[in-house]
């Protein structure tokens, strides 16, 4: 396998995709067309968000930051606000962000990483 791409269904797009450009805070690095754009997250990981609204709502996406108390800073100045950060497994952190829709996108800290 050489990349990864994880989708995120949305019902109203224009409302999402204005979320995530504020979530990642630039602009998406592909707009595949006018219902489907693209953040290239890590290396060969991307993050697509698609108007597809029977799909809408459910996502489960995670990423993993070197500081999860810098990534909540960060996000919360751009208007992205994020549950507690709780105890996740053993030796991790994390901190939940939900979109508009419903989905919901981890931050996650992982010690030693």
């Amino acid at each position: 396998m050489q990349s990864l791409f994880a989708g995120v269904a949305v019902a109203d797009f224009p409302r999402a995709a204005e979320w995530y450009r504020r979530l990642f805070g630039r602009d998406a690095d592909v707009v595949a067309h006018d219902r489907e754009v693209l953040w290239q997250v890590a290396g060969t990981g991307w993050l697509y968000v698609v108007e597809d609204a029977t799909r809408a709502g459910r996502a489960l996406v995670a990423i993993e930051v070197p500081d999860l108390e810098d990534a909540v800073t960060d996000l919360g100045t751009r208007g992205i606000r994020c549950g507690p950060i709780g105890a996740e497994g053993d030796g991790a952190r994390k901190a939940v962000a939900t979109d508009p829709e419903g989905n919901t996108i981890a931050f996650i800290e992982v010690a030693g990483a």
